[in-house]
């Protein structure tokens, strides 16, 4: 009778310390129940200096500080009122390559929108898109060359930023590039040097095998969003009709407002 009355204390007494033993490792459990993981500006047994937020390790830069105040990778300057300033200078000297690698990178980039001449019929505007701006326009050609880096960095209106495909040295590159663009459509007769010759668009056209359109002004589509009427101080060749520098706006009559009642 004890023997039996025994089993059943020590069958109870082993119950109890199983589901003590599972309640004891549930409460140690690791996981989602209590993540082993480091909060903001708590402290840490991990570490020896109890600190869970570590300092930065030497000789690194964390993303987002590389010289973020420099003109080089931001292409502005902080004015004598507090407010950045874009400038009409390169960080760097302007040699030939420069010049020819923004022509490679406008041309595979810039191209799509603004066109080899920059004067805003790319091939978009052909399938419906709105013409982009252009460079040959008064207000673009006064625009410092900063703006365009800043532009190509931070994106503006509907063109988005390109700073994932442009580093900033290949975005200087560019804004170089529209400058001498912008110089070689719209020179004069006085701007080639002494003994040069200069030959008749028609007649590269001609030697190139290119149909004599190539020549003729640049028509705007009948697929373009916006049409505007042909502006001759907007861009040769082509005298591109793309965004004005003032567009037209026509806001309707309103009636005159109806007496105030005495």
């Amino acid at each position: 009778m004890q023997e039996s009355r025994l089993k059943s204390i020590c069958r109870h007494v082993s119950a109890v310390a199983g589901t003590a033993a599972l309640l004891f490792a549930a409460g140690c459990r690791q996981d989602m129940q209590n993540q082993p993981k480091i909060f903001p500006q708590r402290g840490s047994e991990m570490f020896a200096d109890h600190r869970g937020a570590r300092p930065q390790a030497l000789h690194t830069v964390a993303r987002g500080q590389l010289e973020t105040d420099s003109y080089f990778n931001t292409g502005v300057v902080i004015g004598a009122n507090g407010y950045k300033e874009e400038r009409n200078l390169m960080p760097f000297p302007v040699t030939l390559d420069v010049l020819r690698r923004g022509q490679e990178r406008f041309n595979i980039y810039c191209t799509p929108c603004h066109s080899r001449v920059g004067n805003g019929l790319g091939e978009i505007v052909e399938r419906g898109y709105k013409p982009a701006a252009n460079l040959q326009d008064q207000v673009r050609q006064a625009q410092p060359v900063s703006h365009y880096f800043y532009v190509m960095t931070h994106g503006y209106g509907a063109m988005p930023d390109y700073s994932a495909q442009l580093i900033p040295a290949d975005r200087w590159a560019v804004a170089a590039y529209i400058r001498a663009l912008q110089l070689s459509q719209n020179a004069t007769q006085t701007d080639v040097p002494a003994g040069a010759q200069v030959k008749n668009l028609k007649d590269v056209a001609a030697e190139e095998n290119l149909p004599a359109s190539y020549a003729q002004p640049w028509a705007l589509p009948a697929s373009a969003v916006q049409a505007y009427p042909a502006v001759t101080k907007e861009g040769t060749p082509g005298m591109a009709p793309a965004n004005p520098a003032d567009p037209m706006i026509r806001i309707p009559a309103s009636n005159p407002a109806a007496p105030v009642a005495k």
